[in-house]
């Protein structure tokens, strides 16, 4: 079995896979993240482990997994399943290049757009023929509530709601719509725009807030919210070939 570790800037993600098959996820603090680590590796026959890091973690942790566990850490100079022609590769989020290895081996021979609806919303772009080449980065739903808040001296910090009219008739149905619809409207409008290129594209989005989205876009998609876990997991495999 393989064990996911993917350390975000707030929490983490665990997850156990028996082959292709995810077997048990867990969400956590970072501060349990020693404990669980050890939690599932006493409960299951871990063979290998991939990390996959865009947060801090501890050396203390670092090094137990290292004592206990045959590790690999994602990084740039992975070997990745895709031809990466990124400009500038080095730079490339590795929950990106993530995103893209779980393109590749859930839809073979596919021209795949991959979008993650997160504190920032990605769009990533692989060829048929594996090559990746690049897409687009733009605010998220909490940055662009947020943004309005801290860059304006009267325009409130709202949860994230979805609106019930077009028209906002007030201060926060304006800001609902413009926010929501605002996002929904680049999201639909990019699909279009790669499909006018790309026919036979196939959608894909994942993230925190894709199920939120998901239901009130136009386009045709695949919402998978594991599918960076699932990425992670080809990795790891493809390097143990």
């Amino acid at each position: 079995m393989n064990l996911v570790i993917d350390v975000g800037n707030s929490f983490v993600k665990l997850a156990v896979f028996n082959n292709d098959d995810l077997v048990e996820k867990r969400i956590i603090a970072i501060e349990a993240i020693l404990d669980q680590i050890a939690t599932l590796g006493a409960k299951y026959e871990i063979d290998k482990t991939i990390i996959s890091s865009v947060g801090e973690i501890e050396k203390n942790v670092l090094d137990y997994i290292h004592r206990n566990f045959d590790v690999m850490v994602l990084s740039t100079v992975t070997k990745l399943p895709f031809l990466n022609l990124y400009k500038t590769p080095s730079t490339l989020g590795i929950d990106r290049i993530a995103l893209v290895s779980a393109a590749v081996s859930q839809f073979p021979n596919k021209n795949a757009l991959i979008i993650d609806a997160g504190t920032c919303i990605t769009y990533d772009f692989i060829t048929a023929d594996t090559k990746y080449l690049g897409g687009a980065i733009s605010p998220g739903i909490r940055m662009r509530y947020r943004s309005l808040n801290d860059l304006t001296a009267n325009l409130p910090l709202l949860e994230t709601e979805e609106p019930e009219n077009l028209i906002g008739n007030s201060t926060n149905s304006a800001i609902h719509s413009g926010v929501v619809n605002g996002i929904l409207r680049e999201i639909d409008g990019l699909i279009e725009e790669y499909r006018l290129k790309y026919p036979d594209l196939t959608v894909i989005l994942t993230g925190g807030d894709a199920n939120f989205l998901s239901k009130q876009l136009k386009s045709s998609i695949f919402a998978n919210s594991n599918f960076l876990l699932q990425g992670l997991n080809y990795i790891l495999k493809f390097n143990s070939n």
